[in-house]
């Protein structure tokens, strides 16, 4: 397969999130490798039927009329990624998976988050699609040519450790995609906690099951609701499964949590 360059240590064959590269004159092998890992990696994994496929974007992709990078700019801008991803998802589960998506990574903080809330708030869909693909992130680790993938398994420079684990977190094997519609890390980034990794017997060791625990939130709440309850420090017990709504309700309403304790 002559003109995909892939990691000189790990090819495509022993690990397929191996960074893949178009270089010019590629043979219609080497076009449908790439066109199906783009698919895999900005659709998260899903199964992409024929009539599903963006055959005109594949075809100027072909003709170099466009870039691998404008490739995955109008999948990600399509009905196809809407309808995955943002449809029926929560804010925070769209956000988490475009860090993952376009730029290999999960949300570093609550601040990124934050902030693509307010861009999408503000400007829309395709402005929040954008920012990412614009990024002077994604010029420099992918370029015009690169396929984006996971590239925080590996340490790089400028993004944190915990990044590691929150993007086995997001990965969770090679046999699943991103279908799941819950936020998978607003409790550790809206929190400041480490994501921990618990082992199952298949997939890559990054899920774990808390459906049946509780946790205590503790938090600050907000100046206005401070002056009313005359102290600042609440508290409150949830299960697992009502959590990511409790830490959104938290932000919403200004306040900042201290601490989330599982509760034995």
């Amino acid at each position: 397969m002559g003109n995909l360059t892939r990691s000189a240590s790990l090819g495509l064959d022993t690990f397929e999130d191996a960074p893949l590269e178009l270089r010019p004159f590629p043979t219609e092998d080497d076009l449908q490798v790439l066109i199906q890992r783009v698919y895999k990696q900005v659709l998260g994994n899903q199964y992409v039927m024929e009539n599903e496929r963006l055959y005109s974007a594949e075809s100027l992709l072909r003709n170099s009329d466009i870039s691998v990078r404008n490739f995955v700019r109008i999948l990600a801008h399509s009905t196809l990624y809407q309808s995955l991803f943002f449809d029926k998802s929560s804010q925070y589960r769209f956000i988490e998976l475009n860090f993952k998506h376009l730029l290999g990574r999960p949300p570093q903080d609550q601040s990124e988050v934050a902030e693509h809330v307010a861009l999408y708030n503000s400007e829309g869909y395709d402005a929040e699609i954008d920012s990412y693909i614009d990024s002077e992130e994604y010029i420099q680790n992918f370029g015009e040519d690169i396929v984006p993938y996971p590239r925080s398994i590996r340490s790089q420079t400028g993004i944190k450790n915990e990044c590691f684990n929150r993007m086995f977190s997001l990965l969770r094997g090679s046999a699943t995609n991103d279908s799941d519609k819950r936020a998978r890390l607003i409790t550790s980034i809206g929190a400041n906690l480490a994501t921990p990794i618990k082992s199952l017997a298949k997939g890559n060791g990054s899920s774990y099951d808390n459906t049946d625990k509780r946790f205590k939130i503790t938090y600050a709440a907000s100046k206005g609701a401070a002056r009313l309850l005359k102290y600042s420090k609440q508290e409150c017990v949830v299960a697992f499964s009502q959590m990511s709504p409790a830490v959104q309700n938290i932000h919403k309403s200004g306040g900042k949590i201290q601490s989330i304790i599982e509760l034995v």
